[in-house]
This record gives C-alpha cells, sequence and structure tokens, in this order.
C-alpha cells in the first residue's frame, strides 16, 4: 500500500471516529482540572476552556514553549511550565525536534513512525534536564490535589511519566495517553505497557479512540482510563 493511499485511511478513520464516537468530552464535566504533559502549542485549549477547567500545560521545548504561553495567555485558568517530565530527577536527555511544529518531537528515535507519517523527521537535537512530574509541580508551587485527570502526549515516553508520578498518580481520576501497539519510536512504550502499569494501580479502560493506522500493522489509539473504586 502506498503512503498517500495509508495517509487517505487515516484520514477516514478520524472522521469516522469523531462521527461514531460517544461526545468523550462529556467526561470534562466531572472532572476539576488537567494535568496535561506534552502540551505542544496547546491545541485542546478551547476545549478545556469550554468547561471552565483549571489547566496546567507542560512542555519541555522552548520554543514552542513561548507559542504555548501567547495562545493561553487571555484563558485566566490555564498556566504553562517549562520541562521534560520523565521517571528521573537530572537525568540529560537528547531531545529530537521534529518538523511538523514539534508535534513529534521525543527522547526517542523514531522506529516506524515513517511508515504512518513518512514526511515528518527531526531537524535538530537539544540537550535537556529531565523531572519527574512531582518534582516539577512542587518547584512550580503548583498543588497536584486540585488535578484530577492526567493527559499525555509525549511521543512514546508516556509509561515514564507514569513511573516517575507513582506519589501522585491516586490523585487522577482520569488518565488519558496516546498510545500505539507497535513500536513507532525505539523502544517507546506500547498500548500493553501502558495497559499492565495502570491496571494493577486499579485503572480500567474507559474509552478508546483510533486515529491513525500502520500499512503493516498496527493503529495509534488515543485512550482513556478511569481509576475504578
Amino acid at each position: 500500500m502506498t503512503y498517500s493511499k495509508m495517509n487517505s485511511i487515516n484520514k477516514i478513520i478520524s472522521v469516522i471516529s469523531r462521527i461514531f464516537k460517544p461526545d468523550s468530552h462529556k467526561l470534562f464535566k466531572s472532572v476539576s482540572g488537567i494535568i496535561h504533559v506534552g502540551a505542544n502549542e496547546g491545541q485542546e485549549r478551547e476545549i478545556y476552556a469550554r468547561f471552565l477547567l483549571p489547566v496546567i500545560w507542560v512542555e519541555p521545548n522552548p520554543e514552542v514553549y513561548e507559542i504555548l504561553e501567547k495562545n493561553i495567555k487571555e484563558l485566566d485558568n490555564q498556566k504553562a511550565i517549562k520541562g521534560l517530565v520523565t521517571d528521573l530527577e537530572g537525568k540529560e536527555y537528547e531531545f529530537h525536534l521534529a518538523n511538523n511544529k514539534g508535534e513529534s518531537s521525543s527522547i526517542l528515535d523514531f522506529n516506524l513512525h515513517k511508515e504512518v507519517w513518512p514526511d515528518v523527521a527531526f531537524e535538530k537535537s537539544i540537550t535537556l534536564i529531565s523531572d519527574t512530574l512531582p518534582s516539577l509541580l512542587e518547584k512550580n508551587k503548583i498543588d497536584p490535589s486540585k488535578y484530577d485527570m492526567l493527559v499525555m502526549d509525549t511521543q512514546g515516553s508516556e509509561l515514564l511519566v507514569l513511573k516517575g508520578s507513582e506519589s501522585i498518580l491516586q490523585n487522577f481520576k482520569y488518565i488519558k495517553t496516546e498510545v500505539p501497539d507497535f513500536e513507532s519510536y525505539k523502544d517507546c512504550c506500547q498500548l500493553k505497557d501502558i495497559e499492565s502499569f495502570l491496571s494493577v494501580r486499579g485503572y480500567k479502560e474507559f474509552a478508546r479512540e483510533p486515529f491513525a493506522r500502520r500499512p503493516g500493522g498496527g493503529t495509534y489509539y488515543d485512550i482513556t482510563y478511569k481509576k475504578i473504586g
């Protein structure tokens, strides 16, 4: 199958998902606040604002962070903090910057990602020092207990974010993550890894939205988990 045909299929999947899925935004009515790790330019800011939700955005890319700050400037209950979140404090990473406005930027190298988005490439890398989410929030004087939903879009390192967040994980009623069921980035977490980690901590899948497929097999999902009990 050609890349052009695959891109067309992925667009169709996205459209069908939007038409036939339940209104996934309804859950925001029962959410008190959101911590969004891997903010990029804050594309979801208007959705969050519609529900009057307090939001903490976390973005590691300094250039994209500046755009994020401008985008949420008029939204009083949304705040951006700059930082690279993993499971370790003070570790040095090479952060690879992607040519699609930074949306695919990651601490990991591409693997099968190019089979889904062949035009996306890394342009350069910068050196960043990591933090755990609890440490980063503490440094910025943010009380994590005020936010009961965690959203992650860190391009393959989501499991590291979760592992570093063990001490505050119980605060989150919902956890939403972008995740593939194939090795999109080299050594990235996959759906099975996220499910295994969260299931033993009392989370169950609440909603699943496919948004891209790989020609050789495999799917990218947005999945929301809900804490049970």
